[in-house]
């Protein structure tokens, strides 16, 4: 899955922008680190975009639904005794 970059980068800017007064020399430095680790953990993390996850939970929920009818047929099954 890829991440907008515009998203990294606003990220990185407000960590960067969350560092004291004091070390303000070092912010663009801290914002360009703060990117790197970002990009380089989001793209480890094994994620699905939000259709894929849509359809996954619309898959499912058609399953236990199925599951649900085939359970309700076999206890009918079974209270009516052999066929």
């Amino acid at each position: 899955m890829a991440f907008d970059p515009r998203l990294i980068d606003d990220l990185a800017r407000r960590l960067a922008g969350a560092v004291p007064e004091n070390v303000s020399a070092l912010r663009r430095d801290l914002e360009q680190n703060f990117k790197g680790v970002l990009q380089s953990q989001l793209t480890r993390l094994d994620l699905v975009t939000r259709e894929e996850f849509d359809v996954q939970s619309a898959v499912l929920r058609r399953t236990r639904e199925k599951l649900a009818a085939l359970e309700q047929r076999l206890a009918d099954l079974e209270a009516g005794g052999p066929a």
